[in-house]
């Protein structure tokens, strides 16, 4: 049998992790019949624990394997995510721990809870809330890419690997709620730094060093449709500036993003981990360089979400890629858990919750949350089953513009109450438009669109002028209402909530 070491190899870290995702329903014993349990953990967590989930969070298996592929295929525009992370810790350490605060104190589980209790505003919070979940469910489908990625490369043929997985990782998300991923995100990041660290230091030797890797990749991609580069060209500079602010002003308003933070203990938590969360981009760098190896490597593939697999399984021993291989595939369970939980907290509490004429019971909630779980990943296993894998990167291209059309509600909602929540729905409305109009003028192709002033003309993501509109619609509508003298709604929360700090619940 073709890899049966690998293979055998991979299936034992993929037993170890199950085993730690239903054991962790036994860790800090609590009633996981209730969605601040189940959904936050009990909102417990301290600086390590917070520093693995809130990391296995962001850095997913498609990181790992997209990340590589596009510097594989494209060069030096795939680096954009280096300089997109750098750029949100210190935006994510300003604004984190007073978003923790607010939702401390009310008990919030989501942004859309926050946002309810800000503007008081019913359609905003279920607008806000429909569009996490839309954008959240394509992005668990693409770590079911990632994942058959790392069955393929194994010579695994068929579906049944990537169902079995995905029922394991349904069922101990189920029992277990947060707390499976936040255990099992310790495994994934020891065993990825051990990936990436081995690969770093025995690949760049074996090729020559890097000078040789740079200048193997050069000539690699200068034959590439359309040609490629290790250096961005001018016409570049805007759109990859761009890419990177707009990426970096989203990450903290994804749906997962919120719940890993919310489950931590304090605000000083949140800030201890944007000072120690720059050590997961040093291995991102490392990881977009395996682009540029796999080409001086010679790898070969149409299908470049197998660069990374190929190159480990063609440059190791196979125990050590299939160990390698693991890591990336456990590196799928810890984001599409976190990613379902988020997006099952916000169907139940912000789109069942505001239409359900009885307040439901804790109970309840948590019930409703883990069956909606169920069927978010089930859906999102279907689509990538039925549907070509392009479908899913497209529609995660367009949940990354829609996503950023939460800023004005969210973040500005976190520093003023200058705007009126009814003029953050139109703009938020306009901005979703916009943005997906541009989207689909480039065919879904890219979300880099050029856009014309006078004789100038320069490229941008979509979503910053799809959030400059937004913002403008926002700001204009609120100006005239304050001229008219509108009463705001009323706002649950108060000035103290984001200034004082809060006591711990541990």
């Amino acid at each position: 049998m073709p890899h049966a070491q690998a293979r055998a190899v991979f299936c034992f870290f993929f037993i170890v992790v199950a085993f730690a995702g239903f054991w962790a329903a036994r860790w800090r014993r609590a009633d996981l019949h209730s969605l601040e349990e189940w959904g936050l953990a009990g909102r417990n967590f301290g600086t390590l624990i917070s520093w693995f989930l809130i990391g296995g969070d962001l850095y997913t298996a498609y990181t790992i394997i997209a990340i590589p592929a596009l510097m594989y295929g494209a060069g030096a525009p795939g680096f954009f995510a280096v300089p997109y992370c750098i750029m949100s810790y210190p935006y994510m350490m300003l604004v984190l721990p007073r978003l923790w605060r607010v939702c401390h104190r009310h008990g919030y589980v989501t942004l859309s809870d926050f946002v309810r209790g800000r503007y008081n505003s019913r359609w905003l919070a279920i607008a806000l809330a429909l569009t996490g979940i839309l954008a959240t469910m394509p992005y668990i489908a693409l770590q079911l890419v990632g994942m058959r990625a790392v069955i393929a490369a194994m010579g695994v043929t068929g579906e049944w690997p990537l169902i079995a997985a995905f029922v394991i990782l349904a069922a101990y998300t189920y029992t277990s709620g947060l707390r499976a991923p936040a255990v099992i995100a310790i495994v994934k990041d020891v065993m990825l730094y051990i990936m990436v660290l081995t690969a770093i230091l025995v690949l760049p030797h074996r090729f020559g060093g890097y000078s040789h890797i740079f200048a193997a990749a050069q000539t690699a991609l200068a034959t590439h449709k359309p040609p490629g580069g290790i250096l961005l060209a001018p016409r570049q500079y805007s759109g990859y500036a761009t890419l990177a602010l707009g990426s970096a002003l989203a990450l903290a308003l994804y749906p997962h993003t919120a719940t890993g933070v919310l489950s931590a203990a304090s605000g000083k938590v949140i800030r201890r981990n944007t000072a120690l969360l720059p050590a997961y981009n040093i291995i991102l760098g490392m990881i977009a360089l395996l682009g540029f190896v796999a080409l001086a490597a010679g790898v070969q593939t149409k299908d470049t979400s197998q660069v990374v697999p190929l190159l480990f399984m063609q440059q190791f021993p196979e125990w050590f890629a299939g160990f390698s291989l693991a890591a990336i595939g456990i590196g799928a369970l810890v984001p599409a858990a976190i990613m379902s939980i988020a997006a099952a907290n916000l169907f139940t509490r912000n789109l069942y919750g505001e239409f359900c004429r009885t307040p439901m019971t804790h109970r309840a909630e948590s019930t409703m949350a883990k069956v909606v779980s169920l069927l978010l990943k089930f859906g999102a296993l279907a689509f990538v089953l039925y549907q070509p894998a392009q479908y899913a990167v497209e529609l995660q291209l367009l949940g990354g513009i829609w996503i950023l059309q939460l800023f004005p509600a969210v973040i500005c909602g976190l520093f003023t109450r200058w705007l009126y929540g009814r003029a953050l729905l139109v703009g938020w409305l306009a901005g979703i438009a916009s943005g997906t109009a541009m989207a689909y003028s480039l065919q879904l192709k890219s979300s880099v669109y050029t856009i014309a002033i006078g004789r100038h003309t320069f490229s941008a993501y979509a979503a910053l002028p799809a959030l400059v509109i937004n913002l403008l619609v926002s700001i204009l509508i609120s100006a005239t209402m304050h001229l008219k003298n509108v009463t705001p709604d009323q706002d649950a929360t108060q000035n103290a909530d984001y200034t004082e700090a809060v006591p711990a619940s541990v």
